[in-house]
C-alpha cells in the first residue's frame, strides 16, 4: 500500500508540474512553486505522529489535497514576483514585494481553510476515525505549508531564476534580466 501511495504521490506532483510549466512557459518557475510542499508534508507527518496516528489511505488522500493546496499559495507570491520582474524590478526586489503584497491574501485564505478543516480534525462518533485522519494531515501541513512558503518562496523564485538564467547564458539563450538591471550593470 506504501508503493502504491507513493506512486500516487509522485504522479500528482508530476501533473501539478506540467500544469505550472505548461501555464508559465518555463521550466524554472514550477520548481520554485514546488519547493514549498515538502514543508507541507513535512507538516502533515508532524500532525500524524504527534497524535499518535498511522500512515493509512485517509492519510494519503490528504495528502493529495495538500500538494495542491500547498502549491498554491507559492503561485499566488510567483505569480506576482514575475510580473513585478516584468515591470523591471530586480529578481530579489520583485519576489520580496511580491511577499509583502500576497501576504494577506495567502494568510486569508489558508487560514479559512485551516479553520474549514477543524471539524474534520475534531470529528466523533461513526466515521470519525477515516476524518481525524484526513484532518490532522492536512491541518498539520497547512499551517506548516502557510507559514514558511511566505518566506521562503521569494527565496526559492529569487535562487532558481538566477539558475535558469546563468544556464541560459551558458547555452547561448538570452537572459530574462530586466531592461533596469542590465543597464545598472553597465553602468558600474
Amino acid at each position: 500500500m506504501v508503493g502504491t501511495g507513493l506512486k500516487v504521490m509522485a504522479a500528482g506532483l508530476f501533473m501539478v508540474f506540467l500544469i505550472l510549466a505548461a501555464l508559465y512557459e518555463k521550466w524554472s518557475l514550477p520548481f520554485s512553486i514546488l519547493m514549498v510542499v515538502p514543508f507541507g508534508l513535512l507538516g502533515a507527518f508532524l500532525a500524524v505522529w504527534m497524535n499518535g496516528m498511522s500512515n493509512d489511505v485517509y492519510f494519503q488522500v490528504g495528502l493529495i489535497t495538500l500538494i495542491a493546496l500547498s502549491a498554491k499559495n507559492a503561485i499566488l507570491i510567483v505569480e506576482f514576483a514575475v510580473i513585478k520582474h516584468q515591470e523591471g524590478l530586480p529578481l530579489a526586489e520583485a519576489a520580496l514585494e511580491a511577499g509583502k503584497l500576497r501576504l494577506r491574501a495567502i494568510m486569508m485564505t489558508s487560514l479559512t481553510f485551516i479553520l474549514g478543516v477543524v471539524p474534520l480534525f475534531m470529528a466523533k462518533g461513526a466515521g470519525a476515525a477515516s476524518r481525524n485522519s484526513v484532518g490532522t494531515g492536512v491541518l498539520g501541513g497547512m499551517i506548516t505549508a502557510t507559514f514558511l512558503a511566505v518566506f521562503f518562496v521569494p527565496f526559492f523564485y529569487k535562487l532558481l531564476e538566477e539558475i535558469a538564467n546563468w544556464r541560459g547564458k551558458k547555452a547561448g539563450y538570452p537572459s530574462t534580466q530586466t531592461s533596469k538591471e542590465t543597464s545598472d550593470k553597465t553602468n558600474v
